[in-house]
């Protein structure tokens, strides 16, 4: 049983603190977030948008990114300097505008100095993923 060492709380207050260019405007909320799992969500905005009416690689790749963020911090705890080593996103269907984005982010494996996780992003209510992305995080010897 994963036991998580921040809670959404916990995880929103260091944010707005650490990392406030990311998480201050208000758009991105933390559903949840357990140690093992998080759900982001992003509000729609017409920012998010690219030509052709479609929500944008950009938006969708810095989404995931920060779940896997979020998910590890819940894990490991307040460690602001856990950055990514590698981030892959396959593209699978277009993006709704309109619709907020949702990220289900999972660790897969929580090493001492690398975790593995994936994120599952998906357009509104819709069941079907719009992209699906794997990162590597490195993990400060600090933390």
């Amino acid at each position: 049983m994963t036991i998580a060492k921040m809670s959404v709380a916990e995880l929103e207050t260091f944010l707005q603190n650490e990392f406030p260019q990311a998480f201050s405007a208000g758009d991105i909320t933390i559903d949840s977030a357990d140690g093992a799992t998080a759900l982001l969500r992003q509000r729609y905005s017409e920012r998010m948008l690219r030509p052709g009416g479609t929500v944008s690689g950009p938006t969708l790749m810095a989404l995931a990114d920060f779940a896997m963020y979020v998910v590890l911090l819940s894990a490991i705890g307040p460690v602001g300097l856990a950055v990514t080593t590698n981030l892959n996103i396959n593209f699978l269907r277009k993006g709704q505008p309109g619709q907020d984005v949702m990220a289900a982010a999972k660790l897969m494996k929580l090493g001492k100095r690398l975790a593995v996780g994936e994120v599952t992003l998906l357009s509104g209510t819709s069941a079907d993923p719009i992209a699906h992305v794997t990162a590597t995080y490195s993990i400060p010897i600090t933390a």
